[in-house]
């Protein structure tokens, strides 16, 4: 891959983790640039977690290169984690402890002093409009504070990458539309992000560029809008259909070349070469046209959907 290296700061090349006989990243390559949020889109067990964790310095590298802001991961493990702030899944917040002393906490473990955890902490409460919750303890706060709280830890020591592992999961769509803001108030700031998502609205709000991960492989990558008009088209169909005559329509379908998707009343079905699927040929049934998603991306390429798979 060719690159400016004056704006890559992330550089993953043919990078692949096993465990034992499992391979869970299998030969993946991608560039992320300085100031963009780049995505890794697919299900659960797509390999984005493990990706992630190698990314961070947390699992070692079974083979490939990987290098965060010119620093080689697998060689320097803790320098690479002066230049991240990583968000995992799991919160990890002290109940023990109030918003803002968890912010202190963490800034002190990272190596900053008592004077300088209690600055910054309260430098970054302000930034993501939570002073007002500084002296909550962390059992009163809703799941979307607690991650708002958990992204804004990652803040402690000016990063300039920001890491965040499926940012949003569990969180009620205020909470998440609340976190989205935050996220793109980060990148206003210039940090760079690197999220994982398996929710396609997510990747396509968020997301500059995006790779969609399947079975441990980068399948294919870019801006949001550019993939779906490469792969799965300006259209996908909804066919509807007795229950009498299901089966024989699908068979009808897939014989054809295309994709589908045989959940409820509607079989979605996708062209694998981004054009609208022409179904004029399937009689006795009723047939309409929507805008494709990223969803349809991931079902053209792998004939399952990102739900599907998880």
């Amino acid at each position: 891959m060719k690159s400016d290296g004056d704006t890559t700061v992330i550089r993953a090349s043919n990078i692949t983790k096993r465990f034992g006989k499992t391979t869970a990243v299998d030969g993946v390559s991608f560039e992320v640039r300085r100031g963009e949020t780049y995505g890794l889109l697919g299900p659960n067990g797509a390999g984005k977690t493990t990706t992630m964790r190698m990314m961070s310095g947390l699992s070692p590298i079974t083979s490939g290169k990987l290098t965060v802001a010119g620093i080689d991961v697998s060689s320097q493990p803790r320098e690479v984690r002066n230049v991240l702030g990583v968000v995992t899944q799991q919160d990890g917040l002290d109940t023990d402890l109030t918003a803002r002393d968890n912010l202190i906490a963490y800034g002190f473990i990272a190596g900053l002093s008592p004077a300088q955890a209690r600055r910054r902490a309260d430098a970054v409460l302000m930034f993501f409009n939570l002073t007002e919750k500084s002296r909550d303890e962390i059992d009163s706060l809703s799941g979307g504070m607690k991650r708002r709280l958990a992204i804004a830890r990652s803040f402690m020591t000016e990063p300039q990458v920001v890491v965040l592992d499926e940012p949003t999961t569990g969180l009620d769509p205020q909470g998440r539309n609340r976190v989205w803001q935050e996220l793109e108030t980060m990148k206003e700031a210039g940090v760079t992000v690197f999220m994982s998502t398996h929710y396609m609205e997510e990747a396509a709000a968020l997301c500059d560029r995006l790779a969609v991960m399947h079975h441990g492989k980068i399948l294919d990558q870019g801006a949001p809008d550019e993939l779906v008009a490469r792969r799965a088209g300006p259209e996908v169909a909804l066919v509807r259909v007795a229950n009498g005559v299901r089966k024989d329509v699908v068979n009808w379908i897939e014989n054809q070349g295309f994709n589908c998707r045989d959940a409820g009343p509607v079989i979605t079905v996708t062209a694998s070469n981004g054009q609208r699927p022409d179904l004029s040929g399937l009689q006795g049934v009723r047939i309409s046209y929507r805008p494709s998603n990223l969803e349809d991306v991931f079902l053209s390429m792998t004939g399952v959907t990102l739900t599907d798979d998880e």
